[in-house]
């Protein structure tokens, strides 16, 4: 008689992946190690998704956090250019369609880098006396090296601190990021149509015809595209108030006509072909980002800023958009800088959860150069174990098992292991399967 495995057995039907669950700057997502995954493709992207529960907008069966803050991923490896301590891939994992981003970065995950490397082993391990490591990372989507300075102590990364950031709770040990290598992050220009502000030609549609505004096209971090927040009908201090941003961006009309926007900035900036297709294959870059003055000369903001990414309003702000918009501020002749007070120091900008300050600095001339941007933020490991997901996932594997596993018996007369012997790390269709059977007298399991 056959029957399927009992509950006892959980595990049999899937393959567990080696994950851990971190919270870098105002984000959320899972590291992996690059070792575990197969090779970029869409088998690697089904996996992901599967791990995330996606597509569906609650993740429920998966570890997704149903929130563009929280379904993110950082792939973690040894590193495949000099200069560099470690590969870091970011993908940003969407649960309105079975798609992983990975056209740009995301400054918080990137926070939790250095800590993940050097509590994972792929570092060497703290030396005597030693108190901060700055870790050399390769983001692989935008081919930058960034360096994270993390403080560390005798059994690895530091958490305790008295760095407070805005959109998180608390306090943590201040992780220095450094995205001064960040220009021309995607594009290959600081200002990728050669213009410091210029007039884009949108799309109609929702109600509205063909418009022309005047933007600001920046990539250094994150490819944006930079509007005033007055000349989408918007209050000019809005941003400076999260309840009025919120309630303002809840208007699915201003959300589709800020996305048309967005596609012709890609357009412009040579990401996509058209303007239909950034919502379809770049969903996550360009940032959109809507500025506006600060709302008084007492107030400790030098403008306001709010963000939307993933076709939703970012509820604190992005550090690699901080990027972008530090160097804006900074360079006369763009949107931004005329919004912006002249910064006494690092740039601080106002935003739907508070206040982030960035240290910057711009090199100016014909071609301008970003030549410094900082940016303090705080990591702090969450969790880490096992995820699993369905042998169904990998169809070939699936097929050489012949389909869904039953076993014969119960707890007291059967015991079964799995074990995967990968002929090659990359190439996980090329596998040997060796199934183990105790015998019923006690000795040693026959193969």
């Amino acid at each position: 008689p056959r029957c399927t495995a009992p509950a006892s057995s959980s595990g049999i039907m899937q393959r567990s992946i080696r994950t851990c669950l971190m919270r870098g700057g105002s984000s959320k997502g899972v590291y992996l190690h690059a070792k575990d995954l197969p090779a970029p493709g869409p088998l690697r992207d089904n996996v992901i998704l599967r791990l995330f529960g996606s597509p569906d907008t609650r993740q429920i069966d998966g570890l997704g956090g149903a929130d563009v803050l929280t379904s993110k991923l950082a792939i973690v490896g040894p590193p495949s250019v000099p200069g560099a301590d470690v590969d870091y891939t970011f993908g940003q994992v969407s649960f309105v369609s079975s798609q992983v981003d990975y056209k740009g970065n995301c400054g918080n995950i990137s926070a939790g880098v250095g800590s993940f490397a050097i509590d994972e082993g792929l570092l060497p391990p703290p030396g005597a006396g030693e108190t901060h490591r700055v870790v050399r990372i390769h983001n692989t989507n935008t081919s930058a090296i960034l360096k994270a300075t993390v403080p560390i102590g005798a059994h690895g990364a530091e958490v305790d601190g008295s760095t407070a950031i805005s959109g998180v709770p608390g306090t943590g040990a201040c992780i220095d990021l450094d995205f001064s290598a960040t220009s021309g992050s995607v594009t290959g220009k600081l200002l990728p149509s050669g213009h410091r502000s210029e007039m884009l030609s949108v799309a109609g549609g929702d109600g509205h015809g063909p418009e022309e505004l005047e933007v600001t096209l920046l990539d250094a971090g994150q490819p944006t595209v930079f509007v005033r927040s007055a000349d989408l009908g918007l209050a000019p201090t809005t941003c400076a108030s999260s309840v009025l941003t919120a309630v303002a961006l809840a208007d699915a009309a201003l959300l589709r006509r800020i996305e048309r926007i967005r596609g012709a900035g890609a357009v412009r900036m040579g990401i996509v072909q058209t303007w239909q297709e950034a919502e379809e294959k770049s969903p996550y870059t360009p940032f959109v980002v809507l500025v506006g003055p600060a709302p008084g000369a007492d107030e400790p903001k030098d403008l306001t800023a709010t963000c939307i990414f993933m076709q939703q309003l970012h509820k604190a702000y992005p550090v690699t958009g901080s990027v972008a918009t530090t160097a804006a501020a900074l360079l006369p002749g763009t949107i931004v800088h005329t919004a912006a007070k002249p910064p006494t120091g690092a740039l601080r900008i106002g935003h739907p959860s508070g206040v982030m300050e960035v240290e910057g600095c711009v090199e100016d001339g014909k071609s301008p150069t970003l030549v410094r941007a900082s940016i303090a933020r705080t990591a702090r490991r969450l969790m880490d174990g096992s995820a699993y997901v369905p042998w169904a996932v990998w169809p070939k594997l699936y097929r050489a098992l012949g389909g869904p596993l039953e076993v014969t018996g119960g707890p007291s007369s059967w015991l079964m292991l799995i074990s995967v012997e990968l002929a090659d790390a990359d190439q996980w269709e090329s596998s040997v399967f060796r199934l183990f059977f105790p015998s019923r007298s006690g000795q040693h399991p026959t193969a």
